[in-house]
């Protein structure tokens, strides 16, 4: 794991003790800190316990006075979260594991931090990344929301192709946590509402992911989506930076037929923002062709899940709002859209451009309602109600040539743990075709 030795002897209450929570807990501990541990979840208090030197107890109750930092995961709201305010009344910083890793750099062997965040797309960019460079030689790590936990990750050593290399994905409520990461290269891909019950405005939410070059040092490289006038504001801000200032502009022309996992015009903007960041690191044009020819994907994210009698089901169930949905619709000509769950608004605005790829729409969960009766009219549409019922009707209707797409625009909740289980209940239906 990651630690530092001045961490040793200093107190720390973490809230929240999900995998990167429980990471820090075990981080902190290893480096002889003394650690209260928290979370409502009784299984998840249960597992901090059975760490050495832990204290678990309801930090609510404590004086947080002295403590070196309140750590919390990035799920603990802190705009309405009243541990907040009682971190701030006793004068106690509000930090996450990414801060706790930049803490930690210095006692590191020499290496590079890639910075990815954007609403959308920044998984797949962060694998890709990865990728290029493992296939570059080089020592990499994976991490950050993604759902691999930083400081759980072994150091790096440098090889016979160069120094290690950690590739982050990070949310905004990640770097809301964070004040001294110094990435050696940040990616920005995009800006679009959402998370918005977290920030007073989308304002406060754009200005959160400008933060990330905010800790950056003016002469390490900045990578900036432009298409949106927030993330373009933000480069005009970098405009000193020349050089080491990389726009990618919307709509570049790309041949990705050689790149199965990279279909799509979001993921040719994916892709152009991996081969920046990739450039900068001193990967080779050879290798980084090779690289966008070999990447397989990620679970979840535009996934190839079958073919059925000429009919592709793909699973994308990882786009829990339109505006990551949009892109999938515009990557097929014929698609058969599952589209609903818990919605984080009323509309499908960013998907309407692309609405005619779609051949017939079936919404699902409890944003069926509200989602059929937005897209009657535009395109054929049934309330299916469950993802089962949607598949076997889809899967009824479709030609040869058709794609059956879960991309839902929405969030899970309603009726699954998260995106992770709807995409595998996605799979397995579509496995029991035939």
């Amino acid at each position: 794991m990651i630690i530092s030795p001045t961490w040793a002897g200093q107190r720390y209450a973490v809230l929240g003790l999900a995998r990167s929570g429980l990471a820090a807990v075990r981080a902190l501990a290893a480096a002889g800190a003394y650690v209260v541990a928290w979370d409502s979840d009784p299984a998840a208090r249960e597992r901090a316990q059975e760490i050495d030197g832990v204290i678990v107890h309801d930090i609510a109750t404590l004086d947080l006075t002295g403590a070196a930092a309140l750590v919390v995961s990035p799920g603990v709201p802190l705009n309405t979260h009243p541990i907040a305010a009682q971190a701030r009344a006793a004068g106690v910083p509000i930090i996450g594991d990414i801060e706790l890793f930049a803490q930690a750099r210095p006692h590191l062997p020499p290496h590079k931090v890639v910075g990815i965040t954007g609403t959308n797309g920044k998984s797949t960019t962060t694998a890709l990344v990865a990728h290029i460079l493992e296939t570059a030689g080089r020592p990499v790590r994976m991490a950050g929301n993604i759902g691999l936990p930083i400081l759980s990750q072994d150091p790096l050593a440098p090889n016979e192709n160069g120094s290690g290399i950690y590739v982050l994905e990070l949310s905004s409520y990640q770097i809301d946590l964070t004040h001294r990461l110094d990435c050696d290269v940040a990616v920005l891909l995009n800006i679009t509402p959402d998370h918005l019950d977290r920030y007073d405005d989308f304002a406060a939410y754009a200005a959160s992911k400008g933060r990330l070059f905010a800790m950056q040092s003016a002469d390490h490289d900045a990578v900036i989506g432009i298409g949106d006038a927030p993330s373009a504001e933000i480069a005009r801000g970098l405009s000193s930076r020349g050089e080491h200032l990389t726009k990618i502009a919307p709509g570049v022309c790309m041949d990705q037929s050689r790149w199965p996992s990279l279909q799509g015009p979001h993921n040719a903007q994916n892709a152009l923002a991996a081969i920046a960041a990739a450039r900068a690191l001193g990967a080779e044009e050879a290798v980084i062709d090779r690289a966008l020819e070999t990447f397989r994907g990620l679970p979840h994210r535009m996934e190839k899940v079958r073919e059925v009698n000429g009919v592709t089901f793909i699973n994308d169930s990882k786009a829990t709002n339109p505006e990551s949905a949009a892109p999938a619709l515009a990557a097929f000509s014929r698609v058969h859209w599952i589209v609903g769950g818990m919605a984080k608004g009323e509309d499908l605005d960013a998907c309407l451009p692309h609405l005619d790829h779609v051949v017939r729409a079936y919404a699902i969960g409890d944003a069926a309602p509200v989602f059929a009766q937005v897209l009657t009219g535009k395109v054929p549409v049934e309330e299916a109600g469950t993802l089962e019922a949607a598949i076997a009707s889809a899967a009824g209707q479709a030609v040869p040539g058709d794609v059956v797409l879960l991309s839902p625009a929405a969030a899970s909740f309603d009726q699954f743990r998260d995106y992770e289980h709807r995409g595998q209940a996605f799979r397995e239906a579509v496995g029991g075709l035939s």
